[in-house]
């Protein structure tokens, strides 16, 4: 998932909250909608480039046992 689909997200959870408020004038639903959609935004932000990332991976031993305790 690339960046800009992840984004999608987060911009028509901040759309529903934007319809939310002219429907209902409400405001900790849309706040709360809004927040969310900042949050997830954020961290999409920072968090999907890094999807793909794979650390080091230790080598295995193929002569390493595990010794009876």
């Amino acid at each position: 998932m690339s960046l800009k689909q992840y984004l999608l997200v987060p911009a028509l959870i901040a759309a529903i909250g934007v319809i939310y408020w002219f429907l209902s004038y409400e405001v900790a639903g849309t706040a709360l909608l809004i927040i969310f959609a900042l949050a997830m935004g954020l961290f999409g932000w920072v968090l999907v480039p890094t999807a793909n990332n794979i650390g080091p991976v230790a080598p295995v031993d193929p002569d390493w046992h595990e010794r009876e305790r």
